[in-house]
């Protein structure tokens, strides 16, 4: 494809060894970069993305999944970046096989947040028929990212959360010993506070949650 092409050409002038050493520690080095930071990598994502408007909107998906098959992790956010604008109320009930290939494909916190409220949020806003069966089967996945997308995916939905659905899920994962799901149930019940303090308050009372997802959960109470 013309974009991925001119993409990689361009990142790859714009490579800093120098830089990618404390952006790859930073991701405890579980990732190759090319050492573009976020501001001149959006920069010039935007000025190809901006010549190649045509070829991406009617090719989103094969274009994403190319992307994230290269190893270093500035192709992965511009992937992400592409299907929250190119697909944003336009998706199909299919789109969930993606969301899930891309939330276990190269997974660490950095995509899996992003693509848990932009991605699998918004799609289960436009098709909320699907939160049950999607969340259920995510919730219940060994997978700990899709355990971690569930407890994540209603950030900002504000007065609009399912409280039952997002109590029910941080209870069933409240005793784990994974880092990334205690946190996450501190962060998504923190996040839903600003709207319903005191029922994050009672929830938090009665059910016996990790130290760490208390503590996070009532830090602004």
């Amino acid at each position: 494809m013309n974009f991925i092409t001119k993409l990689d050409t361009v990142f790859r002038e714009n490579a800093s060894a120098e830089s990618a050493v404390p952006m790859e520690a930073y991701m405890k080095n579980n990732f190759t970069f090319l050492g573009i930071k976020t501001t001149p990598r959006r920069t010039l994502f935007k000025e190809i993305w901006n010549n190649h408007k045509d070829e991406i909107k009617q090719n989103p998906h094969e274009i994403a999944l190319e992307l994230y098959q290269k190893k270093e992790r500035e192709f992965h956010y511009c992937a992400i970046e592409i299907l929250i604008k190119e697909l944003k109320n336009k998706f199909q009930k299919e789109d969930i096989l993606l969301i899930e290939n891309l939330i276990i494909t190269h997974s660490w916190w950095d995509s899996v947040d992003t693509i848990a409220k932009y991605l699998l949020g918004n799609y289960l806003v436009q098709l909320p028929e699907e939160i049950q069966n999607v969340i259920n089967r995510f919730s219940n996945a060994e997978n700990m990212w899709l355990n971690r997308s569930a407890i994540l995916f209603q950030l900002d939905y504000k007065a609009k959360t399912d409280a039952d659905l997002l109590f029910t899920i941080c209870e069933k994962h409240k005793v784990s010993k994974e880092f990334f799901i205690q946190k996450a149930i501190g962060w998504a019940l923190r996040d839903y506070s600003r709207f319903n303090p005191k029922g994050v308050t009672d929830f938090v009372a009665k059910t016996d949650l990790k130290p760490l997802s208390k503590r996070e959960a009532l830090r602004n109470l």
